[in-house]
């Protein structure tokens, strides 16, 4: 599974609403792809200024490193194909419509935001569930445990 908790402002609150995927058969790499395409869809079509924090390297790296070499190279390695290479192409395509700052934290290793993500994750995957929408977060609920 996969998940993301997206936290923004109106006005003076903190609004915090999550989301979570699962699919059978899958990777962490793919599920990571996944639930970015997932959370930037969800902010539609405005152009939005992002930070957007990940525990996957793959992610972050991908984003921030690979991605102009491989379209550079028509959507190509150096030493050839690209995994998951329509999942990136439809990150690509989803992130160009934001600003994005591309952040990558350890996973486990006591990042609160991140730790409920997991957790969420971990829970879509246990129970083969997907929350279709945008739902309120039960972060603080679960923080204050």
């Amino acid at each position: 599974g996969a998940a993301g908790m997206l936290e923004y402002w109106s006005g003076d609150d903190l609004i915090r609403m999550d989301y979570w995927i699962y699919e059978s058969d899958t990777t962490n790499n793919r599920m990571a792809l996944k639930s970015a395409i997932v959370g930037l869809d969800f902010l539609g079509v405005l152009p939005r200024n992002v930070r957007f924090i990940s525990d996957s390297q793959y992610l972050i790296k991908g984003m921030t490193e690979w991605i102009s070499s491989w379209k550079a190279r028509k959507w190509k390695r150096r030493s050839g194909k690209i995994e998951n290479l329509s999942l990136w192409q439809e990150l690509d395509q989803t992130a160009s419509i934001h600003r994005i700052n591309w952040e990558w934290v350890r996973g486990h290793d006591g990042h609160p935001q991140n730790e409920y993500v997991d957790h969420l994750a971990t829970t879509a995957a246990k129970t083969g569930t997907n929350s279709e929408a945008l739902v309120e977060s039960n972060y603080l609920t679960w923080i204050n445990k």
